[in-house]
């Protein structure tokens, strides 16, 4: 006789950490994607469980489809953003977003992906973190989101396509050095910018070199991404004595990538070109460092 078992609060929990991971990927946003999966258990208690033969597919079948509807009502909220929107920072170093031991794996939570995924709809982005970061099959994504298998390729190929086009035109040339090497540069970075070293610091700058700072409105940031050598070293002089001022820098992975974080209060990523900084990213809306914060405390 065969016994069918009863999903069970420990199938949820077990499951828990890929909900939050495909509705991290899928929102840009902790705090979203801890409120998707809340309301995922909430569907949970409420379901005929005897009904359920496969807890995680069901599972990824509810978060999914619940970040689908938030996405209709984030993109009119990112629309009247104040300024430049970044994912919320999460520090990955954890496990918080699942196994990240390739470089394939550390891309799919990355700042620069997650804002790249901003510009797919709401499906194809659905489609293309299934894929890319959980390597669900076609069948499967179609069962996800109840569309047909050939659907589903056709979204993942058209998706697939436009990020890889926008990266190639926007990333073309960043490379990420070794993490000691990383660090190094960063910390030269670092004191030429404390010491409000202007020229020093702009010989650190590639030409085109690009600083985006997320205040939300919240707190004062550059409304629009900064561009160029002269004009990005003196916003980060004044941005690091402004909001880091003599708070404690400590490096951790974010996202990742290694980051600098002030004291919970700010978060910075520094991309390099061939040993100059090409790009930063700088998160100073607070409401957005609230889950970075927590994961702070409880380490």
């Amino acid at each position: 006789m065969i016994t069918h078992v009863t999903a069970s609060d420990a199938d949820f929990e077990e499951n828990r950490p890929r909900m939050f991971g495909i509705a991290y990927r899928m929102l840009g946003s902790a705090a979203e994607a801890e409120d998707a999966v809340q309301d995922a258990y909430l569907r949970w208690a409420s379901a005929d469980r005897a009904a359920i033969e496969h807890p995680g597919a069901w599972l990824a079948k509810v978060v999914t489809n619940l970040c689908l509807t938030t996405l209709t009502s984030a993109r009119v909220r990112r629309e009247e953003y104040v300024g430049p929107w970044l994912p919320e920072p999460v520090l990955t170093g954890d496990g918080t977003l699942g196994p990240l031991e390739s470089a394939e794996q550390r891309d799919s939570v990355s700042m620069a992906l997650l804002v790249l995924l901003e510009q797919l709809t709401p499906v194809e982005r659905a489609v293309y973190v299934l894929r890319e970061a959980f390597a669900y099959s076609h069948r499967e994504i179609a069962a996800v989101l109840d569309l047909t298998e050939v659907n589903c390729r056709q979204l993942y190929r058209r998706a697939a396509g436009r990020v890889a086009a926008d990266r190639a035109a926007a990333q073309e040339r960043r490379s990420a050095p070794d993490p000691e090497r990383w660090q190094s540069l960063v910390e030269t970075f670092m004191t030429a910018a404390r010491g409000g070293d202007l020229a020093r610091l702009e010989g650190l700058l590639t030409a085109d070199v690009r600083f985006v700072s997320d205040g939300g409105g919240v707190v004062g940031a550059a409304l629009r991404p900064i561009l160029g050598r002269d004009k990005v070293a003196r916003f980060a002089i004044g941005v690091l004595k402004k909001f880091a001022g003599d708070l404690p820098v400590s490096l951790a992975e974010v996202n990742g990538a290694p980051a600098l974080l002030f004291g919970g209060s700010a978060v910075l990523l520094v991309e390099f070109e061939n040993g100059l900084v090409s790009g930063l990213s700088t998160v100073l809306n607070p409401e957005k460092l609230e889950f970075l914060q927590r994961q702070l405390s409880r380490s």
